[in-house]
C-alpha cells in the first residue's frame, strides 16, 4: 500500500472503526456547529431571520446530500480498490476521476438551485418576509456549493486510505473559520457592513473556498490526488463504479432532509413560531447524533477494504460493533436531552413560545435517536459494500411510508405533538429495517445470502461451516 494508507484488513476491527470514527466526531461536530452558530446569531437579529433558517436548512441539507453521496461512491470505489490490491496508480486514477466529476456536477447543481430559489421556497411555505432573507442566504450558498462537493470528495479520498484524522482536521478548520466570520459579516464591524442572513452564507462561502485549496494541496503532498500516467484511462469505468454507489447514496442521503422539508411544511401550518422552534430542535438533534454520524464515516473504509479483501467475518464484526455503539450512545443522549430540554430550548430559541416547541421535540424524540444512528451506520456499510440501492430503499421507506404521512396526520389531529410522535416512530422502525437490510446483503452473519448466491461468493463463516460438515460426514 502507498505511504499514508492505513491497512484496515488486519488487526483489531474495533480499533480500525474507532481510528477513523473518533477524529471524524470532531470534524462532523464542526460542520454541524456552523448550523447551530447561524441559528444562534440570526436568532439575535430577529425571529424572521431565524424562521428563514428553518426553511433553508432542509433544502440545503438535501442538496448537500449530493456531495455526501458522491463521497460515499468515491469511498466505496477507492477502499475496495485498496483492499483488492489494485495498485497505487489504479487507485489514484479513480481518485482523480472522482474529484473532477464531483467538481463539474457541483457547478451544474448550483446553477439549477440558484434558478429555482423563488419557486422552491414558496412551495414549502416561506412567506414574503422570510423569502427576502432566504434569497440573501441562498445566493452566496449556491456560489459555494461546488467547493463543498470537491472538498467532500477529497475528504473521502483521505478516509478510503484509512486517514480519518486529516479529513476531520479540514472539516474542523472550515467550521472554525466560518464561525469566526459569522458575527463579523452578520452584524457588521469596522468597515464591514451589516449583512444579516446573507452574511452568514458569505462566511460559509469563504470558509469552503479556503478549505478546498488547503485540502487539495495536502492530498497532492500525500500522493492521494495526483496526475498519473494516462489520467483519462478507464474514466467511464471509474465513473460507473463511483456512481453505482454515488447516485443511490446521494438520493438516500437526500431523502431525509427532503422529507424534513415536507414535515417543515406541515409544521408551517401551525405558524412561524412553530417553524422556528422545530428548526432549532432539529439543529440540536443534529449536534446530538454527531458520534453516530462519525461512526457512519468510520464504518465505510473498514467495510470497503475488508470486503475488497474478502475478509467477510471482519465486516460482520465491524457492523455489529457499530450497531451496539449506536444503541448505547443513543439511549444515553436521549436521557440527557430529556433532562435538559427546557434549558436547551431557552438557549437556542429566540423566544419563550418557540423554546417550548423545541423542548417538547427534544424530550420525546431524543429517546429514539439510537434508531437513526443504526440507520445511518447501516446505510454507510451497505454503500461501502456497493449495495447503495438497499440503503436508498431503507431511507425511502422511512420517509415516505412512515415519517411524512404520520407527520401530516399528526399535525391535523394532535398539532405539534403529532409531529414529535411521527419523528420518534420513524427512528425506531428505521433501526429494525437496517438490521433486516444488512442481514440480506451479507453484512451481518447468521442469514442466508440473497445477493451473492454463487458458491465462490460464500461468506467466510459459511465456508468454514461447510468444511466442518464435510469433515463430520467423512468421519
Amino acid at each position: 500500500m502507498a505511504d499514508g494508507t492505513r491497512d484496515l484488513t488486519t488487526g483489531s476491527v474495533r480499533r480500525g472503526v474507532l481510528a477513523v470514527s473518533a477524529p471524524m466526531s470532531l470534524g462532523i461536530f464542526g460542520v454541524l456547529s456552523v448550523g447551530i452558530a447561524d441559528a444562534y446569531f440570526l436568532g439575535r437579529v430577529g425571529e424572521t431571520e431565524l424562521a428563514a433558517v428553518g426553511y433553508i436548512y432542509p433544502v440545503t441539507t438535501a442538496v448537500t446530500s449530493l456531495s455526501i453521496g458522491l463521497s460515499a461512491g468515491a469511498n466505496a470505489a477507492l477502499s475496495q480498490s485498496i483492499g483488492r490490491g489494485d495498485g497505487d496508480e489504479t487507485t489514484d486514477r479513480k481518485a482523480l476521476h472522482a474529484f473532477g466529476f464531483g467538481a463539474l456536477l457541483g457547478i451544474a447543481v448550483a446553477v439549477l438551485l440558484w434558478l429555482s430559489i423563488g419557486p422552491l421556497f414558496r412551495a414549502i411555505g416561506a412567506g414574503e418576509d422570510a423569502m427576502t432573507e432566504v434569497a440573501a442566504y441562498m445566493n452566496w450558498w449556491c456560489l459555494s456549493f461546488p467547493f463543498l462537493v470537491a472538498t467532500m470528495i477529497v475528504n473521502a479520498i483521505f478516509r478510503a486510505h484509512g486517514d480519518g484524522t486529516t479529513s476531520a482536521a479540514f472539516l474542523v478548520a472550515t467550521a472554525v473559520l466560518n464561525i469566526a466570520l459569522d458575527p463579523l459579516l452578520i452584524f457588521g464591524l469596522w468597515i464591514v457592513p451589516q449583512m444579516g442572513t446573507g452574511g452568514a452564507a458569505l462566511a460559509t462561502a469563504i470558509a469552503r473556498i479556503a478549505t478546498l485549496v488547503g485540502a487539495v494541496l495536502w492530498a497532492r503532498r500525500r500522493g492521494h490526488l495526483r496526475l498519473c500516467g494516462a489520467p483519462l484511462r478507464d474514466v467511464w469505468g471509474s465513473l460507473r463504479e463511483i456512481m453505482q454507489v454515488g447516485l443511490p447514496a446521494a438520493f438516500s442521503n437526500a431523502i431525509n432532509p427532503a422529507g424534513m422539508a415536507f414535515v417543515t411544511a406541515a409544521v408551517a401550518t401551525l405558524g412561524a413560531t412553530a417553524v422556528a422552534g422545530f428548526g432549532a430542535a432539529t439543529r440540536v438533534q443534529s449536534l446530538a447524533i454527531v458520534p453516530m454520524l462519525a461512526l457512519s464515516a468510520g464504518i465505510g473504509p473498514v467495510v470497503g477494504q475488508n470486503w475488497g479483501a474478502e475478509a467477510h467475518d471482519r465486516v460482520h464484526r465491524a457492523v455489529r460493533f457499530t450497531f451496539r455503539l449506536c444503541l448505547g450512545y443513543g439511549l444515553g443522549v436521549g436521557a440527557l436531552l430529556f433532562m435538559l430540554a427546557d434549558q436547551i430550548g431557552g438557549l437556542i430559541a429566540s423566544g419563550e413560545d418557540d423554546a417550548a416547541y423545541t423542548a417538547e421535540y427534544l424530550r420525546v424524540v431524543g429517546w429514539s435517536l439510537f434508531g437513526y444512528g443504526v440507520l445511518v451506520t447501516g446505510n454507510a456499510a451497505m454503500n461501502a459494500r456497493s449495495r447503495a440501492v438497499w440503503s436508498m430503499g431503507l431511507s425511502l421507506s422511512r420517509i415516505l411510508l412512515v415519517y411524512v404521512p404520520l407527520a401530516w396526520v399528526g399535525v391535523w389531529t394532535m398539532g405539534f405533538t403529532g409531529i414529535v410522535a411521527a419523528a420518534a416512530l420513524a427512528n425506531v422502525l428505521a433501526a429494525w429495517g437496517a438490521l433486516v437490510a444488512c442481514r440480506a446483503v451479507g453484512l451481518l452473519d447468521g442469514q442466508t445470502r440473497v445477493v451473492d448466491a454463487p458458491a465462490d461468493k460464500l461468506s467466510d463463516k459459511a465456508a468454514r461451516l461447510h468444511q466442518q460438515a464435510e469433515a463430520m460426514r467423512i468421519h
